[in-house]
């Protein structure tokens, strides 16, 4: 089991390239597409884009909550990985969301901001929101822990 010194929050470990290589490889190829691909990636933030397909939605031509849990999670995964490098027993321990609105069946993104990073326990702030920022579809705090 490998383990790891906390890095300062503002530094990265990976490129947004190095982090969605290592995603695609930790994720079996037929699910990686339903988990948003990274977008942009700064230190203590992650942007990631989810275009959903057939499958996610639900009546009322939303978007599922099962779907959104999941974008969330990985983009939590995503932005501590950046931190901590490709450690892939990072886990999560809790994950709390509020759906704010129905989230409609058009590009859906989650901006991840890592808010804690100690030596066993990470905290993720995740907002998902559609067209303008301002305008959430859900809010998400998301607890790692770490090898």
């Amino acid at each position: 089991m490998t383990s790891f010194t906390a890095p300062s929050p503002q530094t990265l470990r990976l490129t947004a390239e190095e982090l969605s290589t290592f995603l695609d490889g930790a994720f079996p190829a037929s699910v990686r597409p339903t988990l948003g691909e990274v977008e942009r990636l700064a230190p203590n933030h992650l942007r990631m884009r989810l275009d959903p397909v057939p499958a996610m939605k639900r009546p009322g031509d939303i978007v599922s909550g099962p779907t959104l849990m999941a974008l969330v999670d990985v983009a939590a995964y995503g932005i501590i990985l950046a931190h901590i490098g490709p450690i892939a027993m990072a886990v999560t321990n809790a994950l709390s969301i509020s759906f704010l609105r129905a989230c409609r069946f058009e590009p859906i993104f989650a901006d991840a901001r890592l808010l804690k990073l100690g030596r066993r326990l990470a905290t993720v702030d995740v907002r998902i929101w559609q067209r303008t920022e301002d305008r959430l579809i859900a809010q998400s705090t998301v607890g790692y822990a770490l090898p």
